[in-house]
């Protein structure tokens, strides 16, 4: 059994202490035989109405469902009939799996085998599904049970940060009687800078992240709270919505769709919440923008129109997966898993798309993000911890096509010309030339928090530094992501020097 298999099987585990319920046979010493060919994808059809938006706890429910029922013929005299199962599965409250067991009623009549239907949904897709397409966890519900109320800090013992003494330039986290010291990528003087604009505009929690795209090197992974001054590891805990960073996603899924940064469609209302009737074409639509500038807007009704028309839940899980998301990011701290549910349902799907779903994000991750833009394509584990010189670094992984990559950052710099962040970004004598960028907001109501976003990078044609800060508010608020993003660009830009461009004296020209 492969990793893979062995991970989507992880949650059916429990079945293999009830097999023999299902077992055929009144021999107890003979092994239950394995379900023909056959029998495994007339299970596997039955599962079908699932979908991958189930997920492991989907099937799981199948499966004791299928158990009960078998368990209750066992003590019915008129146990056997597997047509009396699918009846009473597909009864009309039982649900989507009610009607999928209904179907697996074989033509022989025999009974739902559990081992074979737990296996068959082991299997499913196994060899279409990439890592992250299911999320390796329950998904907690943006409006219902909103995880930031349960955040909480990252123990000493793992937060090399805050263990770091300043040696020279550098932050170095000692090592004991046996392990090396720890050179960090950070630079003291940004991390210093970010945290003290926190600090001077009391913001209730506060992240700012800095990384050098190519290399992955973490400049800065600054934070403060002023509600709660002890708490510590805010740039790597997934539990603030992603709100529309997520457009990103769906943004990179369009392009890969097709869809021209130029694509327009027309649009009415949606600034703060969606409904069905606004993804179909209506005389009240008053505006009309490109992908691009939609983008740079956060045009939540286009978004959602171009994902019901254009984009199934397979591809935007695809895409999310490949960048990431309900996918373990290696790094030197424990960093959470950025959490995405992605549903069927086509105004669902086109909620998410806007960036109104269940997706939640860590700054660290929404720098790397950014970053993925800026290399063309191209995602590069971040990295706290100088390597060794003779250490090698790992290839990026390409999840995007250069093409691809560069129509992104066509549609992110709108944000900054034209966009969300075009007034912050003008303000006199704080300018960052050539910046591009995602703004992204959205609030819990009780208690009331704002998740203010920006995520970034620049220079556009040569990237130097990739940026992503988040401010949670109160109702009374000072600054916003967007103010705490370009600060984050620019005091970056002034610390890292551009490279130095070599080029032949003149007399040289044409000697060899």
């Amino acid at each position: 059994m492969t990793m893979r298999r062995f991970l989507a099987a992880l949650p059916l585990f429990p079945l293999t202490l009830l097999l023999g319920a299902s077992a055929p046979g009144p021999d107890a010493n003979t092994a239950p035989s394995p379900a023909a060919p056959s029998d495994a994808q007339a299970l596997a059809q039955s599962v079908s109405a699932l979908g991958t938006d189930a997920g492991p706890v989907g099937a799981r429910a199948l499966v004791e469902k299928v158990e009960a029922e078998q368990r209750a013929q066992a003590a019915s005299p008129d146990a056997g009939s597997s047509a009396s199962v699918a009846q009473t599965q597909g009864a009309p409250d039982s649900g989507t799996a009610g009607e999928a067991v209904a179907a697996t009623a074989p033509e022989d009549s025999r009974p739902v085998d559990a081992r074979a239907l737990a296996e068959a949904l082991a299997a499913k897709d196994a060899a279409a599904l990439e890592p992250g397409m299911v999320p390796p966890m329950p998904v907690p519900s943006r409006e219902k049970a909103p995880p930031f109320g349960k955040l909480q800090g990252l123990p000493r013992a793992q937060d090399l940060v805050a263990r770091a003494k300043l040696e020279g330039n550098k932050l170095v986290v000692k090592g004991g009687k046996s392990a090396p010291d720890q050179v960090l990528t950070i630079d003291p003087g940004l991390q210093a800078s970010l945290t003290k604009i926190m600090q001077n505009y009391q913001v209730p929690y506060g992240a700012a992240v800095v990384l050098e795209p190519s290399t992955g090197r973490v400049l800065a992974m600054a934070e403060h709270s002023e509600a709660k001054p002890e708490l510590r590891g805010l740039p790597i805990r997934a539990v603030y919505p992603a709100a529309s960073i997520f457009k990103i996603v769906t943004g990179s899924a369009l392009l890969e769709a097709g869809v021209s940064p130029d694509t327009e469609a027309c649009f009415h209302g949606g600034n703060r919440r969606l409904n069905e009737r606004q993804l179909e074409d209506s005389d009240r639509d008053g505006a009309c923008y490109s992908l691009a500038l939609a983008m740079g807007k956060s045009a939540n009704v286009i978004f959602a129109k171009m994902t019901s028309k254009h984009l199934t839940a397979d591809s935007l899980k695809r895409m999310a997966a490949r960048l990431r998301f309900n996918r373990e990011i290696p790094f030197a701290q424990p960093l959470d898993v950025s959490l995405a549910y992605i549903p069927e349902d086509g105004f669902a799907l086109a909620n998410t798309g806007a960036g109104f779903g269940d997706v939640y994000l860590s700054p660290l991750h929404g720098a790397l993000l950014a970053a993925v833009a800026a290399n063309e394509g191209r995602w590069v584990d971040p990295t706290l911890v100088e390597p060794e010189p003779f250490m090698p670094m790992p290839e990026p992984e390409p999840v995007l096509t250069p093409t691809a990559a560069h129509e992104l950052t066509r549609m992110l710099e709108e944000t900054v010309t034209h966009g969300t962040a075009r007034g912050v970004f003008r303000e006199r004598g704080f300018q960052v030339k050539d910046a591009v960028g995602k703004t992204g907001t959205l609030a819990d109501r009780e208690p009331f928090r704002d998740y203010s976003w920006f995520v970034g990078f620049a220079p556009k044609d040569n990237p130097r530094v990739a940026v992503a800060a988040l401010i949670v508010n109160d109702p009374k608020w000072r600054i916003r992501g967007s103010y705490l993003g370009r600060e984050a660009l620019r005091l970056a830009l002034e610390r890292i020097p551009a490279p130095v461009e070599l080029t032949a004296p003149a007399g040289a020209a044409g000697k060899h």
